[in-house]
């Protein structure tokens, strides 16, 4: 791309928002056989539930089943992290279901530090923004908490438009959304196989780290500036 894009498109999780996890999410969960869990454990189960792409465990044929819809369906999306948790020694059904229930909770997301600066930035020219995710849950909330759902022009979900990313026409569903050609534009994400599917359309691609918010606190400023927006 020879000059910066007139649309910026999103990836949610790993991009702008990370399910960190808070101690007390672990403070009564058990695996195996009633043993307690270490830090290290905490953080395995938390990339198990937020990887983009793979499975992260062995699943029965239902399991596998519920894991390729995932994103399609919210009963499917439930059903397939409950039984990676199974896979993962979480045995205790109520563990699982409030485990579960903070990876749908908007509320348990946290921004990027760059976030919002971003998304104010390019509402601030007059640049379009849409939001594009594999995802079964709304995750509105979480931007209208932070106070930048106003600077979103679209979100495109993949339970919502029935296309999970790299498939092309979740992208040409933001697109089309956006009112921009897909040579104008660009995608962010965290994931060369799910989000870089938007070269396959024509739209450039930047690359950022799922590190923890602490440890990225401008990734998203300078990758729009190294395709020509500097919001800095």
């Amino acid at each position: 791309m020879t000059r910066p894009p007139d649309a910026v498109l999103f990836d949610f999780s790993g991009t702008l928002f990370r399910l960190e996890e808070d101690e007390s999410w672990f403070a009564d969960l058990r695996v195996g056989d009633d043993e307690e869990i270490d830090g290290h454990y905490q953080a395995e189960l938390m990339r198990r539930l937020t990887q983009p792409v793979g499975a992260t465990v062995t699943l029965d044929d239902e399991g596998h089943r519920a894991w390729e819809r995932r994103d399609l369906d919210p009963a499917m999306h439930r059903a397939a992290y409950l039984a990676v948790l199974a896979a993962s020694g979480v045995h205790r059904p109520e563990h699982a279901e409030a485990l579960y229930g903070r990876v749908v909770d908007p509320d348990s997301w946290t921004p990027y530090p760059d976030t919002a600066r971003v998304l104010r930035g390019l509402a601030d020219r007059g640049i379009p923004v849409a939001i594009v995710s594999n995802i079964a849950f709304d995750l509105r909330p979480a931007f209208a908490r932070l106070g930048v759902d106003g600077a979103v022009t679209s979100f495109v979900l993949s339970y919502e438009v029935g296309a999970i990313k790299p498939d092309p026409d979740i992208f040409r569903a933001a697109l089309g959304d956006l009112g921009v050609p897909a040579e104008h534009s660009l995608m962010v994400g965290d994931s060369e196989e799910a989000d870089g599917g938007a070269r396959a359309v024509g739209a450039a691609f930047g690359l950022v780290d799922p590190l923890p918010t602490v440890d990225r606190p401008t990734a998203l400023l300078d990758v729009l500036a190294a395709h020509g927006l500097d919001l800095r």
